[in-house]
């Protein structure tokens, strides 16, 4: 509103949380008005519809399917799938050496969960099947559980002992399979729960910073096949230093063939897959250069016998056909439970991250608790057909996005490559080198590698999230897979307690012409509101910062409450212990002056007389040396009281005479005296005034002055209040108001202001009156009933606003 406008008002209610109550029952009263008996029976209600709604709910191939088009998706699915499909293939067995199990198994597990995904899932672009992070984890459960010395057996000649390849290789699938089954019910479970959300937990830098430590140990794992050496097996915190420091020492065992392999075949993978992205513009699919370096390495090593004669590691026996389901060993689910755990939450958040992003681009929704329970039945049916635990894979998931699929039928086609390959194919890869496998997956980890710029990037816009990263990196690579989540967690998460510890405090103040308050630290153009201080926290008061919030109110408002009431209750104390020393000096005087007046009145009847007359002819009656000051007697001009007795009926009335001659004085009966005349009847003024004072303020006492009649706390920021929050907010209520400070709650959101209620917050002090919708709500009505010093000053802000009081 512009200058010119300032006569122009505008009739401003003000709302306060008595009056916001009864404007919301006026809109909710409809709904109220239904009896709970009524609104429980629609809730539990099954109806067609209803009942509809649910199966498609938890099974949403039903949705699409129906629906599905082959002229617009059909090709575009297929094309997607074959290059998914072939993807499948290298990503599969390598990983799976990743997970130390033979690489068949990994063929299986890219077969199986992908085709209970497509049922169960919403996403239309993740591939669900092996990961590294994943198989990295797996890998670390089955060779702490099952580990080459457990599987020693000596050979023929019984001098030496050899690892019994078959039996070891045999209880790490079930071990495998166990984990992966738990893992898998964990995330049912957590998704009929709606526990969803506990992937927001995650956050971007503690991911970033788990994957890139999981690649150091992913880097680690596959050293032994790059170099061609046998380090031991080491389990537990700081393995990966231990086995790095047993691979150095084995560097003058290196094999000299594998190593050239290697070089070799990564080499090729980085040129093949830098010109894949350089033409990626000009091909309608990318180059397929996993399968194409796997297909000439194992022609190479077929017609060269690399096994035989060069003494290279190779994959060996490649079962064909499919395996028949087996009930998981049950008995290693206490050993695994904090692994499966680790695994369910990790492979949720890898893959919800991924559908979400792929959900925004071509406009559609990820449900976030489906996607946990049909990640879940993946896993769980996947393990019952010896699979390891899966999530969706990045570069399979964008590959089959950047080929134009458009639905899970994608998934279909990938896992009809991956079943021919088993069922036909799976033989001819026998002699495919392992070094070949382990140059793939150390290309494919190039994208995490790139992750350390984060350090950089962190660095520049948020050092708290930079920490996290670089604790996350640390504790996962020093303390393994699964304590390393945790530790990064817990890291996190105190993190944040860390930032609502310390929040930042300010005083708004008003913005000329609105109904906007500001900070006045750093909006040059607000002004302050007389009288009134309005203190905001930028989070929500509780127990870890309820002390803080209090000693930053006292500091930005300017009144040392706790010196204050301290000096304060000092004075009452003082004031209190003259009043009783008064009161004793007065009841002495009190006995005295009755013992005076007996005896006088012994002596002379119906004579007038001063009282200080029969004092004085009592100090000579019983040989009293006292002083007059000791029986509080003072000289004073106009005011001497004279009393005389008089007999009524065999009884003594006093009567009493008021000024200084017993002529022009007044007559009354003492019992029409107060207490104070007839028990200080010449006490101290002190000792009057102490009396008259019910309460002591600080104004009076005069050490302390402020022009603050009135605090709003503005608690908009807050979503909740504790028990320590709500007692220290009392206090504050409490403690002001001994100042004559008046305090004012504004902008509380509905669950705050239940939460005080329940909290006994409100009582017939502190009502709902104290409680007001806006801060300008609140300052309208302390301007109106605390502010009539200052109100006629403050009215043309307000007029500014638009606003009339």
């Amino acid at each position: 509103m512009d200058t010119g406008q300032v006569g122009y008002r505008i009739q401003r209610e003000v709302i306060d949380e008595d009056r916001l109550k009864e404007l919301s029952q006026r809109l909710d009263y409809s709904q109220s008005n239904i009896p709970i008996h009524h609104r429980l029976k629609k809730s539990l209600s099954c109806s067609v519809p209803r009942l509809k709604r649910g199966i498609v709910g938890f099974l949403p191939i039903l949705s699409w399917l129906p629906r599905y088009s082959i002229w617009d998706y059909g090709m575009p699915d297929l094309i997607s799938g074959i290059s998914v499909g072939i993807m499948h293939l290298p990503q599969g067995m390598a990983y799976a050496l990743l997970a130390s199990l033979p690489p068949v198994f990994g063929l299986y597990t890219s077969l199986y969960p992908p085709l209970i995904y497509l049922i169960l899932g919403t996403s239309r672009h993740n591939s669900i099947g092996t990961f590294t992070i994943l198989s990295i984890m797996i890998g670390s459960v089955t060779e702490r559980l099952a580990p080459d010395a457990n599987f020693l057996v000596f050979n023929g000649t019984n001098v030496t002992e050899e690892v019994d390849i078959v039996s070891r290789d045999l209880y790490r699938v079930q071990v495998a399979a166990a984990t992966t089954v738990l893992g898998g019910l964990i995330q049912v479970v957590l998704g009929l729960v709606q526990f969803g959300f506990v992937a927001t937990y995650l956050s971007e830098p503690l991911v970033r910073g788990y994957t890139t430590a999981a690649s150091v140990h992913a880097v680690v794992a596959q050293l032994k096949y790059i170099v061609g050496v046998s380090p031991k097996r080491f389990n537990g915190p700081l393995s990966v230093i231990y086995t790095l420091a047993d691979l150095f020492a084995l560097l003058p065992e290196t094999h000299l063939p594998t190593v050239l392999v290697s070089v070799v075949s990564i080499v090729v993978l980085i040129l093949a897959k830098e010109l894949n992205n350089a033409l990626r513009q000009k091909l309608l699919v990318p180059i397929p250069v996993e399968l194409c370096t796997i297909v000439v390495a194992t022609v190479i090593s077929f017609y060269t016998r690399f096994g035989a004669s060069y003494k290279i590691s190779v994959v060996g026996e490649i079962p064909s056909g499919l395996q028949p389901p087996t009930v998981p060993n049950v008995s290693v689910f206490s050993e695994v439970v904090v692994d499966a755990f680790a695994l369910a939450i990790v492979g949720y958040a890898i893959s919800i991250s991924l559908g979400k992003t792929f959900a925004l681009k071509h406009g559609y929704k990820v449900e976030s608790n489906q996607e946990l329970v049909a990640l879940g039945l993946s896993n769980t049916v996947g393990g019952f057909f010896q699979c390891f635990s899966v999530c969706s894979s990045m570069s399979r998931s964008l590959i089959q996005e950047s080929t134009g699929g458009k639905t899970q039928i994608a998934g279909v086609v990938s896992g009809v490559i991956v079943l021919v390959t088993i069922l036909k194919l799976g033989s001819l890869f026998q002699e495919l080198p392992k070094a070949v496998l382990s140059a793939i997956v150390f290309v494919n980890l190039k994208g995490m590698f790139k992750q350390y710029y984060d350090i950089v990037t962190l660095w520049r816009s948020s050092k708290i999230d930079l920490l996290i990263w670089l604790v996350t990196f640390v504790s996962t690579v020093l303390f393994n897979l699964d304590m390393g989540l945790g530790a990064s967690m817990m890291f996190a998460l105190l993190t944040v307690i860390f930032r609502t510890q310390s929040p930042t405090y300010s005083l708004l103040g008003h913005l000329p012409g609105t109904e906007l308050y500001l900070d006045i630290e750093t909006h040059k153009e607000v002004t302050d509101v007389p009288g009134i201080t309005i203190f905001r926290s930028s989070a929500t008061m509780y127990f870890a910062n309820a002390e803080l919030y209090l000693e930053a109110l006292k500091k930005k408002s300017g009144l040392d409450i706790g010196k204050m009431l301290t000096y304060k209750r000092r004075q009452e104390a003082k004031q209190r212990r003259r009043e009783r020393r008064a009161e004793r000096r007065a009841q002495r005087e009190a006995k005295r002056q009755k013992r005076a007046l007996r005896a006088a009145s012994q002596r002379s009847r119906n004579v007038v007389f001063s009282v200080e007359e029969v004092a004085g002819q009592l100090m000579e009656i019983d040989g009293d040396t006292l002083r007059e000051e000791e029986l509080g007697w003072k000289e004073r001009k106009n005011s001497t009281v004279f009393v005389m007795p008089e007999t009524s009926e065999g009884h003594h009335t006093w009567v009493y005479l008021r000024g200084t001659d017993p002529d022009t004085t007044t007559l009354g009966s003492s019992f029409d005296l107060q207490d104070g005349d007839t028990t200080t009847l010449d006490s101290s003024s002190e000792d009057t005034l102490s009396r008259d004072l019910e309460r002591v303020s600080l104004g009076s006492l005069g050490k302390w002055t402020w022009d603050i009649h009135s605090i709003i706390l503005d608690f908009s920021t807050a979503n909740f209040i504790d028990t320590v929050g709500i007692k220290t907010l009392r206090n504050i209520f409490q403690d002001f108001g001994e100042i004559d400070v008046y305090i004012y709650l504004a902008g509380c959101q509905e669950l705050v202001v239940e939460q005080l209620e329940r909290g006994g917050f409100f009582s017939d002090v502190i009502t709902k009156g104290h409680v007001f919708a806006t801060v300008h709500d609140a300052v309208l009505y302390c301007l109106k009933h605390h502010g009539a010093m200052t109100i006629h000053s403050y009215e043309i802000a307000l007029e500014m606003s638009g606003t009339h009081l």
